[in-house]
């Protein structure tokens, strides 16, 4: 990814409020804040324009994240026809500063971001079908220029939404080796990822929960139950598979879900030589 210089403005110098990011040499402002923040948000000019938006917050059912992707000529009009939509608590928009973003620039930015955060599988896109547009080859090019951009200032504004997640087949470093972790003869795979701990498909759990896991790891069953429900915890064979690869918050709570309790998975991860993860950890 290629290296860059972002601009970020606190209006009231609360990172949690509303704030402004933009990027050396790139035509395009995102423009973010809580859902708190509405009337001040819809007061902006940036809001005037057209450009597209991410609603983001947590899925009243399942209470997973989830995020709407939309896009509107008048984002300002847009925006205040969501309120009746109460699951979002951010909302993140980005538009062209020299205005030259039109309906088919903005539809196929929807439709791109849409299938990104998809794939990604980071959250559950409420909208997950957009119409997208057809585009000459040099508009299409600079839109993926924008795009880019786009995937540059979504962390850097609060969402890993579009980032995805470290897969098995993806080269490890030396800081984010491949490590396994092993319980009963079953064997899960794994590394450190920038935001937590990635366990790789096809990695096997315990059927049970430890007999202490309900009163002394509560979040470990909880965790475990979620997983099932969604199935990325797959019976099979008297274990669980796990059926796609799967980021956790750290190491521990990785472990913790293969082990069926509380775990330290700074121990009980490992690499093929069996140094654990702090010993290798300790050695930067």
């Amino acid at each position: 990814m290629i290296s860059a210089t972002i601009k970020l403005f606190l209006p009231y110098g609360d990172p949690k409020r509303l704030r402004t990011a933009e990027i050396s040499n790139w035509n395009g402002k995102a423009v973010a804040g809580p859902r708190t923040e509405l009337e001040v948000l819809l007061d902006r000019p940036e809001l005037q324009q057209s450009g597209v938006y991410l609603l983001i917050g947590t899925d009243p059912e399942s209470g997973n994240p989830m995020c709407y992707i939309g896009e509107a000529e008048i984002i300002k009009d847009r925006l205040k026809q969501h309120r009746g939509k109460d699951f979002w608590v951010q909302a993140i928009v980005f538009v062209s500063k020299d205005e030259n973003l039109t309906k088919a620039h903005i539809r196929y930015l929807e439709g791109r971001l849409i299938e990104d955060a998809v794939k990604a599988g980071r959250v559950l896109v409420s909208n997950s079908q957009a119409s997208g547009a057809r585009l000459p080859e040099s508009d299409r090019e600079d839109m993926e220029v924008f795009l880019h951009k786009i995937r540059q200032l979504l962390p850097v504004l609060g969402s890993d939404l579009l980032t995805p997640i470290i897969r098995q087949t993806d080269k490890p470093t030396n800081q984010s080796e491949d490590l396994i972790c092993t319980i009963k003869g079953l064997v899960a795979r794994g590394r450190r990822t920038p935001s937590g701990f990635v366990v790789f498909q096809d990695s096997h759990a315990v059927l049970e929960n430890r007999p202490s896991a309900a009163k002394q790891h509560p979040y470990v069953v909880s965790l475990r139950e979620r997983l099932i429900s969604e199935g990325t915890m797959h019976l099979q064979d008297g274990h669980y598979v796990i059926t796609k690869d799967v980021e956790f918050s750290s190491p521990s709570a990785a472990a913790s879900v293969i082990r069926g309790g509380g775990s330290n998975g700074l121990i009980e991860w490992k690499d093929k030589k069996g140094k654990t993860l702090k010993e290798i950890e300790d050695q930067v």
